[in-house]
């Protein structure tokens, strides 16, 4: 196996890494992929996004069974929950999908390295594992991923002053979590925990929560955490975090210290491109670390190419999981295309944010004349059946062509209900085509046809 020449590696195996392996797979390359972790799937499945939705649906059944059950006529007492049950219940779903991606990769008969990887020339990764193997192949292409952002004076150890892979295995819920960060990372954490009992403060360096968010919906939002009894502390800028005895400690500037038993930190998140031997090949990293590339996902190295968290943009997955299978059939077929512009992005609170396209905002500042249609989900009968009419929907378009520009949700299941503007925007449909096409009654997908009914100025139900 070492003395195996394959056409293409893959250095990563998350969900751009191994996506990416399986379809040029199918397009008849032979591949080797390569993760340290024997655990395939990346930082999403394995301590990232799928834990913590886990531990979000956990937390959200907890929240409904104490709180919102009697409006339906259920009586339910003594509800406690049994964290350690919990978590085994967030394991066994990772466990189940990261085995689930080790078949699909044998299946399509791709080869797999555990091993730390570093590029030596532009046809040749080390992997440093149980064993060293040199994996050779005609072309690379890295998919690293990223890791979190670290914060000046805070003194993270890992357990009571941690960052999100520490927040999804805490083995009791803290009386006191502090949050640092209101993105999206730092918002769906902190939910399980003051779901789950603990009183959550969330400190924010800028102005507002949700920063890069249509602000309607970021306002929105932060008034709903406000009545679940999460705290925000917006301009609060973070000048340390450490232990004060069996105290956290949290100093932000001009402002009196924070104490806490936990402090999570959230403040985004940096490319995985350091030690993978960039500097050796010369591949071009800006100044924050994110490898640079053209069109084609090629890095300034012939034959090295990069995807996913690991060049910028939005981090995403699904957005990985897009470019690498772009850039595998461009290396095979010379043709592929990611629209960025249909790319949604979810927030997985309760309620739920959704958005897809552009916001308000960029298309102020891009002097794009535009129209809007916001429908409120209290207009929507299966809203009201389900018993959550908090939310609403709201669609932008061209103010004279009328094609899609933006859609931003936010309420129940508004996770779900993108998914169509997304499709929308991808095929440039416009308002009314959106309006003309027939949603199933009594469904939540009527209140996105009512926007777009909204936007032309001829609503029905509104």
């Amino acid at each position: 196996m070492a003395n195996e020449k394959f056409d293409l590696a893959v250095l990563g195996g998350g969900p751009g890494g191994y996506v990416a392996a399986i379809r040029a797979a199918q397009l008849g390359l032979r591949i080797a992929i390569i993760d340290d972790n024997e655990k395939f799937g990346g930082t999403c499945l394995r301590i990232g996004c799928i834990p913590s939705k886990a531990l979000l649906e956990s937390s959200h059944l907890y929240e409904e069974t104490r709180h919102h059950l009697a409006a339906h006529g259920i009586s339910a007492t003594g509800v406690s929950v049994d964290l350690a049950k919990l978590m085994e219940r967030k394991t066994k779903i990772v466990d189940a999908l990261t085995g689930g991606i080790n078949i699909l990769l044998k299946r399509n008969k791709v080869t797999m390295f555990v091993g730390r990887g570093v590029l030596r020339s532009p046809n040749l990764i080390e992997v440093n594992g149980a064993n060293r193997t040199e994996v050779h192949a005609a072309k690379i292409l890295i998919a690293t991923g990223s890791i979190p952002a670290s914060l000046p004076g805070v003194k993270v150890d890992g357990n009571l002053i941690g960052d999100s892979t520490t927040a999804i295995s805490y083995e009791s819920v803290p009386k006191r979590l502090v949050v640092i960060g209101a993105g999206y990372i730092g918002l769906e954490l902190g939910s399980v925990w003051n779901r789950l009992g603990s009183k959550v403060t969330v400190l924010e360096a800028m102005d507002r929560i949700l920063l890069g968010l249509d602000g309607e919906i970021a306002k929105l939002a932060h008034r709903t955490f406000v009545k679940q009894g999460i705290e925000f502390k917006t301009s609060a800028w973070v000048q340390s975090a450490e232990m004060h005895g069996s105290e956290c400690v949290v100093q932000c500037k001009d402002s009196e210290p924070i104490k806490a038993d936990r402090v999570l930190m959230c403040t985004g998140r940096v490319p995985n491109t350091t030690n993978l031997g960039l500097e050796q090949l010369k591949i071009t990293v800006d100044r924050r670390g994110f490898i640079q590339v053209d069109e084609k996902f090629e890095t300034k190295v012939t034959g090295v190419f990069a995807i996913g968290d690991c060049i910028g943009g939005a981090m995403l997955a699904h957005k990985a999981s897009e470019e690498g299978v772009a850039c595998v059939e461009r290396i095979v077929t010379g043709h592929a295309h990611v629209n960025y512009d249909a790319i949604p992005a979810i927030v997985y609170t309760s309620p739920e944010i959704a958005t897809v396209g552009k916001n308000e905002e960029q298309l102020t500042e891009a002097g794009i004349e535009f129209k809007k249609g916001v429908c409120p989900y209290g207009a929507n009968g299966r809203a009201r059946t389900l018993g959550d009419i908090d939310g609403r929907v709201k669609i932008l378009a061209h103010a004279s062509t009328d094609r899609i520009l933006g859609v931003h949700a936010i309420g129940l299941r508004a996770g779900d209900l993108i998914a169509e503007a997304a499709v929308a925007i991808n095929f440039g449909a416009s308002a009314e085509d959106l309006a003309r096409c027939c949603h199933a009654h009594p469904t939540l997908s009527e209140i996105m046809q009512e926007a777009a009914l909204i936007v032309a100025g001829r609503s029905i139900h509104t």
